[in-house]
């Protein structure tokens, strides 16, 4: 079992939405995404999301799809600015952990994780898309196991 890192999905304008919803292409795409891991059988024990709308509605379509035992919740330290070392230490191979926020935010933790460096960005997020990453028990750094992204170009 692994972690699993999502960017929010497509969001709505401020102008459209004040709190920035997911626009429908966000939602069908989340969607997609979401059905693609279940039928795959990702198993994820828990999902934490910012608090931020587009990512909470981001949540709770994973989580209806992937139903984690461990259920849907807000956390802090995940919105686009945050510190990723705060969140580094705490995250384990074995958890099952899926994490929903924004970026720059989960490419630094995707660099930091990987690397060693939040100024090394190893992979390009996209909307409602999924990184795994994964730690052999003989590696100090973790490792993209594999992706789920809405476009391949």
């Amino acid at each position: 079992m692994a972690i699993y890192l999502v960017q929010h999905g497509k969001s709505l304008s401020k102008e459209q939405d004040p709190e920035k919803g997911i626009s429908e292409t966000g939602v069908r795409e989340t969607e997609r995404i979401a059905e693609v891991a279940a039928g795959y059988k990702v198993d994820v024990k828990r999902i934490i999301h910012s608090g931020k709308k587009r990512a909470l509605q981001t949540a709770e379509i994973f989580g209806r799809h992937l139903a984690p035992v461990e259920g849907v919740e807000k956390g802090e330290g995940l919105k686009a600015l945050d510190d990723v070392t705060v969140w580094s230490p705490k995250l384990e191979p074995g958890a099952g952990l899926m994490l929903v926020g924004h970026l720059p935010f989960m490419e630094k933790l995707t660099g930091l994780m990987t690397t060693g460096s939040v100024d090394i960005i190893p992979f390009k997020f996209q909307n409602s898309g999924i990184i795994c990453l994964d730690r052999d028990s003989d590696r100090e750094k973790w490792l993209i196991k594999w992706s789920l992204m809405p476009n391949i170009g």
